[in-house]
């Protein structure tokens, strides 16, 4: 082994975007996507050459729907991706008849360079390298080897000590300056890739967050070097280390000097460790620390299509939401709404164990309570916000005529699931605006209506589930009468539980299902 990148891990806010910008237009290959090790809601996805060796992955964290990060000092600002020189036409044209704005060429280090801006707005260089021959470029569709990317060229630090930040990773990694201009320093390992080392003195600092590289990892030959590397950071005082078993490699994680984040990765043993090279990046790893349901964990994670797969691209609707949808869908669906203090994912785990084959659709609440997203505000414990209830309640009811378009939903099939804040938002809605909500499964539920209207519900199927130690369970009579006298047909079922929801309401909710809706 010798001295060089083992990979770049960034941040991406739209997981299909990015996997059609990467495998799709970049043309590399999806080799492995995990649970993140740090958080196991967290999807993590690796592309890399047909043989996802060292030296070409790139990966990336999602982050759905978080909030743009800045680009900075004591951050990388670019990833560079190697070419064959004359494949620098091929590129031109594709970008062109992909509609991908691109910048260049022009020469840097006497290299031609492309640079394009990915979903997220991370650059992506293309940079033609002489002589350079990867060790399995990936070859699909539209893509011939000649014209693929070869491996990971380098990527660009910013650092405000850049003096220090060169000597820093020259020193430990076995990088050494080849050459210098424009304020760059460009550090070579054995491998062949670069480091350029940009003084950004007087620029920002950098924040994190989508759209931003969160690390360069650079190549160990083994766990003992990371070991060793450790011992000897650790006596020169160089600042917090912490070393982890990340299943396909063993590393370490060390800021330089400039507060770039920097990982030293084994090469060993590798994304086939667990998957055959023939299958990569098909089947979801779990880390084994979290001790989590591999369904439950699924659940939770962002969908994607690969290129050319079939797709159900999540729509622009009024309410932030997750939409899963399963293998074999049998035309039902579940509209899920959480708690106080819970999001998107947080019912989707219940909601896959209620109707494996149903399509999901998991809402975020609009308001804040003391930080977390509900429904609609409250004022006391017992007393809410009418006026809220009644906006986002419409707000609701459009979100799912456009949630119907869009998925393909039919109301007859389609089962209402909430919980506690989520609950008493469908019994709003459904008193509110007849018709919107025809089957309900309400865990936890109470009447939050001061005035209620005189709706008519015929037809309507509601399952109520209240606990016999849950403190609010006294106020769920309220809310049965008035569904009922408004001709909704209510089962009501007393739990031996208090407020939170376990096995005994996923069983009842099931049995529901299958007699409401099959």
């Amino acid at each position: 082994m010798t001295s060089g990148i083992h990979h770049i891990t960034a941040i991406t806010r739209k997981i299909q975007a990015n996997v059609d910008f990467y495998v799709g237009f970049l043309g590399l290959r999806l080799v492995k996507r995990t649970a993140g090790y740090e958080d196991a809601d967290q999807l993590h996805l690796f592309y890399g050459d047909a043989a996802a060796s060292p030296g070409s992955l790139i990966t990336f964290l999602a982050w759905e729907d978080g909030s743009p990060g800045r680009v900075g000092l004591g951050q990388p600002s670019e990833i560079a991706l190697a070419i064959r020189p004359e494949a620098i036409g091929f590129w031109l044209t594709r970008a062109l008849t992909h509609n991908v704005a691109m910048t260049g060429p022009a020469q840097e280090f006497g290299e031609p360079v492309l640079r394009f801006k990915d979903p997220d707005g991370i650059i992506v260089k293309l940079v033609g390298e002489a002589d350079v021959s990867g060790p399995a470029p990936h070859v699909t569709r539209g893509i011939a080897a000649g014209d693929a990317i070869q491996r990971i060229r380098g990527a660009t630090i910013l650092s405000e000590k850049p003096a220090e930040t060169t000597a820093f990773i020259g020193g430990h990694f076995g990088f050494r300056k080849v050459a210098e201009a424009d304020g760059v320093i460009r550090l070579g390992g054995e491998a062949g890739d670069v480091l350029d080392i940009r003084n950004a003195s007087g620029f920002w600092t950098s924040a994190p967050g989508t759209g931003t590289i969160d690390h360069i990892a650079l190549r160990a030959p083994d766990r003992a070097s990371v070991e060793a590397m450790a011992g000897r950071l650790a006596a020169e005082d160089a600042g917090d280390t912490n070393m982890h078993d990340r299943s396909y490699f063993y590393s370490l994680y060390v800021r330089e000097p400039g507060g770039s984040l920097v990982e030293y990765a084994t090469d060993g043993p590798g994304m086939t460790v667990d998957e055959p090279l023939e299958t990569l990046g098909h089947t979801l790893f779990i880390p084994k620390h979290f001790r989590a349901d591999p369904e439950d964990v699924r659940a939770r994670l962002p969908q994607f299509s690969l290129p050319g797969d079939e797709r159900m691209s999540e729509r622009d609707l009024p309410f932030i939401h997750r939409m899963h949808r399963p293998e074999n869908p049998d035309g039902t669906a579940v509209v899920l709404l959480h708690g106080t203090g819970g999001n998107e994912t947080s019912l989707l785990p219940f909601g896959a164990r209620l109707a494996p084959n149903a399509v999901l659709v998991s809402p975020r609440g609009r308001s804040v309570d003391e930080g977390h997203p509900r429904f609609f505000r409250r004022l006391s414990m017992t007393t809410f916000d009418q006026k809220d209830i009644v906006s986002e309640a419409e707000a609701f009811a459009a979100f799912m005529e456009g949630a119907n378009a869009a998925y393909g939903l039919d109301p007859d099939k389609t089962l209402f699931v909430g919980y506690s804040n989520g609950a008493n938002m469908i019994g709003a809605v459904m008193l509110l605006h007849p018709g919107i909500i025809r089957n309900a499964v309400l865990l936890r539920g109470m009447n939050v209506l001061e005035t209620v209207p005189a709706t008519d519900l015929p037809g309507t199927n509601v399952l109520m589930a209240s606990g016999e130690s849950d403190p609010y369970g006294r106020f769920a009579g309220d809310l049965e009468r008035h569904l009922k006298a408004r001709g909704a047909t209510v089962e009501h079922r007393l739990l031996a539980a208090g407020h939170e929801i376990g096995g005994a309401d996923l069983e009842l909710a099931k049995a529901y299902k299958e007699r409401v809706i099959g």
